[in-house]
Parts: C-alpha cells; sequence; structure tokens
C-alpha cells in the first residue's frame, strides 16, 4: 500500500494544467461552544494573495455560524477546547474563547473568487 501526498502546485510550473493550490483560512469566534450558534468575531487569511482582509474590514460577520460556513465549503480543522472558569472568574472579561479555523484549498488559476 502506498500514500500519495497532495502538494501544491508551484506557480511557475511547466505544465499550464495543473493546478496551483493555496490555502485560505477564516476564524470565527462564536458566541458559545455549539458550531450552530451566532458568530461575533471573526479574521480572514488568504494565502493565494487575491485579498488582504484586515481586522474591522466589514461590520457584518462572513457567515451567520459555523455551520453555515461548513454549508459554504469550510473545513473545519480546530475547535477551542473548552475549560471550565477558575472558580470566583466566571463573569471575567478575556478573549473569546469558543474559536474555530476552517480552511478552503482553492486553486488559484480558477477564475471564481468565492472570498
Amino acid at each position: 500500500m502506498t500514500t500519495e501526498a497532495i502538494l501544491p502546485a508551484r506557480a511557475d510550473t511547466a505544465d499550464a494544467t495543473a493546478p496551483v493550490l493555496r490555502q485560505q483560512v477564516l476564524v470565527l469566534y462564536l458566541a458559545d461552544s455549539a458550531l450552530d450558534s451566532f458568530v461575533v468575531g471573526w479574521s480572514r487569511y488568504d494565502g493565494t494573495g487575491r485579498t488582504s482582509p484586515t481586522t474591522g474590514d466589514s461590520d457584518e460577520p462572513p457567515y451567520e455560524s459555523g455551520v453555515a460556513a461548513l454549508r459554504d465549503g469550510w473545513r473545519l480543522f480546530q475547535a477551542a477546547q473548552l475549560i471550565p472558569p477558575y472558580p470566583g472568574h466566571e463573569y471575567d472579561v478575556s478573549f473569546l474563547k469558543h474559536e474555530f479555523f476552517f480552511e478552503r484549498i482553492v486553486d488559484v488559476r480558477s477564475v471564481v473568487d468565492r472570498s
């Protein structure tokens, strides 16, 4: 049995038909630990170089929930570990703890931009 690695093609490859794959990352901070809860914060990173999203570049989240991102083709690859608050600190304000990381692999040679 052999396992083939899927490696991203180089943009300067001689094969003009080979896909040039790059990763896009979407970080959604949800209201609670449920993947179908509302998005309260987000970050985007685009390995294709087509866009350069920055913090605060939109008043509306890219999706209403994590499930909506899944339905649009994003793949969930990390969810925040659920850690209960230390006794007496249940109402402390801190970081957004319900963080979910999604990825999408896109062909930079394709014309369609779904960001």
